[in-house]
């Protein structure tokens, strides 16, 4: 068999969906029958936001964690996140009973930042642009030798956001697309890699925010682009993609969406109304590119990504 050209491929996703199945969720992918008849596909919302710590993170960071040596392990963990990846290594941490550093942007949303601190770690905190974060994490790395477990350029926290498409696969029959949004790119390239070793055939479209739209640039110009604002109600879609996310993106991704502020918060609210699912505005972004262009969808069998739930209803536009 030859050897992937890409970071992970589906015996890593395999694997990590056995090492990890103690500690995550199998979470359902949830048959909507007004959305599918409103818009005229078989609409299925795969509901990460019921994952633990509320969303997708859970599955990356234990899988990263548990594959620690002893030796690794006894130095801690240090990441940098704008908040779920941050609770998913905290949790990580704590099953494995090892210590974790967690930097975090201090604009994270109040409902993360609370997260963190549920597990007994006060966040370290830094500017919310991507080169501050970084900097600040290698900082606490050299200060205390902990092992730094990325929060989507890592191969092994890849594999773990990879299964998300294996259960994808194994509950809907036919399935024709999967959406997922896209902002460093673990999940979506866990998925691509997944799905397309799988099923060829599935189309796997990304959805970003135009407000964070470097995803949407770096395939455009062949090279990774950094965003150039951090103001998008998707905070979880702020970061550029990773040297490993970006290959796996560039060459099996059938299709980007770009949707709107207006078109997020819209969709976040419909699923709370429709759904009866708490969305963040980063995991209502794959439903805000299906509503947004239900023509490509017509007659398809479509798995719609809700990634996290975590919502900052002090921060959040309800009226």
């Amino acid at each position: 068999m030859p050897e992937s050209p890409f970071a992970i491929d589906l015996e890593d996703i395999r694997s990590a969906a056995e090492l990890i199945r103690p500690h995550v969720l199998q979470t359902p992918c949830i048959h909507h029958e007004r959305l599918s008849k409103r818009l005229g596909c078989e609409l299925f919302f795969k509901a990460e936001n019921l994952q633990h710590i509320g969303a997708f993170k859970a599955r990356g960071a234990m899988n990263a964690v548990l594959r620690l040596s002893e030796q690794e392990a006894s130095r801690g963990v240090v990441t940098h996140s704008s908040g779920n990846h941050a609770a998913a290594l905290a949790r990580a941490a704590a099953i494995r009973g090892i210590t974790a550093h967690i930097v975090m942007p201090h604009n994270a949303p109040e409902i993360k930042i609370a997260s963190v601190r549920s597990f007994g770690i006060e966040p370290i905190f830094s500017e919310p642009d991507a080169q501050s974060r970084e900097a600040k994490a290698d900082e606490v790395q050299l200060q205390t030798g902990a092992v730094m477990v990325p929060p989507f350029n890592c191969a092994e926290v890849m594999a773990g956001q990879g299964t998300v498409a294996l259960e994808i696969l194994e509950q809907v029959e036919n399935i024709d697309v999967i959406l997922a949004p896209v902002g460093g790119g673990g999940l979506l390239s866990g998925i691509l890699i997944a799905a397309k070793s799988m099923r060829p055939d599935i189309q796997v479209i990304a959805v970003e925010p135009e407000l964070a739209d470097d995803a949407a640039r770096s395939l455009k110009s062949g090279q990774r682009e950094q965003p150039t604002r951090y103001d998008t109600i998707a905070d979880g879609l702020r970061t550029s993609l990773g040297d490993l996310t970006f290959p796996i993106i560039q060459n099996l991704l059938d299709e980007l969406l770009l949707v709107s502020e207006e078109e997020i918060v819209t969709a976040t609210r419909e699923i709370a109304e429709q759904v009866h699912l708490i969305a963040e505005p980063s995991g209502a972004v794959s439903y805000a590119g299906l509503r947004s262009n239900t023509d490509r969808f017509k007659g398809k069998r479509v798995a719609a990504v809700i990634s996290g739930g975590n919502v900052d209803f002090k921060a959040f536009p309800l009226s």
